[in-house]
């Protein structure tokens, strides 16, 4: 049998193993070690013991626990519904208020946990049943907490963004500065989008009454705004020092994880119950993590070893005929495709060991890619029929938000989402400027 046929046989056995609704970190180590015995014996054995080496070496990885730590720590112990009341008070009284109050929340909350399901938790527990009560419209409020949740995969400390670099052998530093603007930039389009809708509609997000408002006296107002900017505190002391010089990517993590705790034990919110739910979720998303970069590590040399990654060169360029652009758009089109069906982890596993030496061999960043790439992540949560934020959305909605509801409030924000991308794409500076001019730990 030849290699290009075992390759293609690995590829489709992995897309096989996935669809059994197998752990991904499984489904992906089984199909690497089984065809590496079958291509070079016991040998082979050293290859996941390789990888393991590899992983725990690598210095940079210490942030993934120290920011899920934190992010945690600040929503177990109720620091983040400080902050949507904050936004809930400070922005009410403008059309769609709320709704971009929840945006900014979506934002706070990326730049405390870097996941896209802290985000959606939050905002479905939190903004959305305040939304409905105050009569905004369903289907608008659905689109923005799931459009605003993604941006947790976006804007740093992105969990997304530390798979790609690991897998794509890149600086989580430089990849976390580069999705900063970004995520602000796409972040403020939504609000725009939001603002003009309701501006046109007013029933759409009508303002906090006169009489709320009144109800709020100017005292009460600053103690939320103080309470609301403890969090945002954290998560500025710690870029200020990174970004700086003064700590390492590493050392801020662990900065931002101290003072999180340090601020929940200053309210007073620090209970066994808090400590207990922190603990445990850090220690299982952390350890997931760790378990699909080493199955990661071990499907990529195996793949490799094929010679897959110059088979897919070759067929791109010589063969077909394709540009360097008209490979990019198709590689984009092509995670759109899989996030209707795959989370961004699969995908990610299933194609970067293809496409970041083809990246880096048609002459584009590889650190602008990773932007780009985490872009169409977030497009593809969005996505019928099986878009990852959908699904999430419908176990938490009430019962009189429906599947029909949740689709037709992505429809918008897919838009921009897509429009952001094309602007990206077009200008590369956007994501490149600030890693490019900003001290980077190593």
């Amino acid at each position: 049998m030849s290699y290009e046929l075992m390759a293609v046989l690995m590829f489709t056995s992995m897309i096989l193993m996935l669809m059994t609704g197998q752990r991904v970190f499984g489904a992906i180590g089984f199909v690497a070690s089984v065809f590496a015995l079958s291509l070079w014996g016991n040998g082979a054995v050293e290859m996941p013991f390789s990888s393991a080496i590899t992983l725990l070496n690598w210095y940079p990885m210490l942030t993934l626990p120290m920011f899920v730590y934190m992010g945690y720590m600040l929503s177990e112990s109720g620091i983040a519904s400080d902050l949507y009341r904050m936004f809930h008070v400070w922005s009410g009284p403008m059309a769609g208020g709320l709704a971009i109050g929840t945006i900014l929340l979506m934002v706070a909350i990326s730049a405390m946990n870097g996941l896209s399901v802290a985000g959606m938790a939050i905002g479905a527990t939190i903004a959305l049943p305040e939304l409905l009560r105050r009569n905004y419209d369903k289907v608008m409020v659905t689109g923005v907490i799931q459009a605003g949740s993604s941006l947790g995969i976006l804007i740093p400390p992105s969990v997304v963004l530390v798979l790609y670099g690991m897998i794509a052998r890149q600086p989580v530093g430089q990849l976390w500065l580069a999705g900063v603007f970004p995520g602000l930039m796409m972040a403020g389009m939504f609000i725009v989008y939001i603002w003009i809708r309701c501006k046109l509609q007013p029933h759409m997000g009508p303002p906090l009454s006169l009489e709320e408002r009144q109800q709020i006296s100017t005292g009460e107002k600053f103690r939320l705004l103080k309470a609301g900017l403890m969090p945002l505190g954290v998560i500025l002391t710690m870029t200020v020092l990174f970004m700086s010089g003064a700590t390492s990517l590493v050392e801020s993590s662990a900065v931002g994880a101290a003072l999180a705790t340090g601020i929940a034990g200053y309210k007073r919110r620090i209970t066994r119950e808090v400590m207990r739910a922190t603990l445990t979720k850090s220690l299982g998303v952390s350890c997931m993590f760790m378990w699909v970069i080493l199955a990661a590590l071990a499907f990529g040399a195996v793949f490799d070893g094929l010679g897959a990654v110059k088979a897919i060169e070759i067929l791109f360029l010589d063969k077909w005929g394709l540009s360097p652009w008209e490979v990019l758009l198709l590689m984009q089109l092509t995670y759109i495709l899989m996030g209707m069906f795959l989370d961004d982890t699969a995908m990610l596993i299933i194609v970067a060991p293809l496409y970041v030496p083809l990246i880096i061999a048609l002459g584009f960043n590889p650190i602008w890619y990773g932007v780009l790439y985490t872009i169409t992540c977030q497009i593809a949560y969005l996505t019928p029929p099986f878009g990852y934020n959908l699904f999430l959305m419908r176990a938490m909605a009430p019962p009189e938000i429906t599947l029909v509801d949740i689709y037709k409030s992505v429809v918008p924000f897919v838009i921009i989402m897509i429009t952001a991308l094309v602007i990206i794409m077009m200008f590369p500076q956007i994501a490149l400027w600030l890693p490019e001019h900003v001290y980077v730990g190593k």
